[in-house]
């Protein structure tokens, strides 16, 4: 049987390190999933969920448990990739506007059981994660967090702290705007 959440930030705000080390195993590798298609860089995802581990469990006294842990720490994060996304967008344009040339690093090709299929899903969600790259960091946030992560309205709306409708008119723009960004499928 495992050990609720709350039990586990009880322990870990009277200082148990293993329990708050068993919060960050039980939820790393979904918060970086979503944080890494937010960011599309796995050394800055990597980092943004690090931050987001390391801010929870020095807030933990401030977590009330009016939300799910995983709300919570989900918000943190997602809030934390965003702002390191608009940061970034901001050098970026910077860089290119200074040298006329934007340098983009190449793709980890790593999946290498079957080379045919494997390149073809590769440059699929390279598409995809492309498009996505294109979207505002509002409308990207929520297309992950509904189409990618599967999360409900109610959570995303109490994620981000904005009412269900806007979720709901973020999500619809951000779907029409990537079906505009991403290319026609062949019949």
């Amino acid at each position: 049987m495992s050990r609720t959440d709350a039990a586990l930030i009880a322990r870990s705000a009277r200082g148990d390190r293993s329990a708050f080390g068993e919060l960050v195993q039980r939820y790393q590798d979904r918060l970086y999933n979503t944080v890494y298609r937010l960011l599309d860089n796995a050394e800055d995802a990597q980092d943004v969920v690090q931050d987001a581990f390391l801010n929870a469990y020095q807030s933990l006294a401030g977590f009330k448990g009016d939300a799910q842990f995983f709300t919570w720490l989900y918000r943190i994060a997602v809030n934390q990739a965003i702002s390191l996304k608009r940061k970034r967008r901001l050098v970026l344009s910077a860089d290119a506007h200074n040298s006329g040339r934007v340098v983009i690093e190449p793709l980890d090709e790593s999946e290498q059981a079957r080379p045919g299929r494997a390149m073809e899903r590769a440059d699929d969600e390279r598409t995809i994660q492309d498009a996505l790259n294109r979207l505002s960091p509002d409308h990207r946030t929520v297309l992950v967090m509904k189409e990618l992560e599967g999360q409900k309205y109610e959570t995303i709306a109490e994620i981000l702290q904005v009412p269900i409708g806007t979720v709901r008119s973020r999500l619809h723009r951000a779907r029409l705007e990537l079906r505009d960004l991403l290319p026609d499928e062949p019949d």
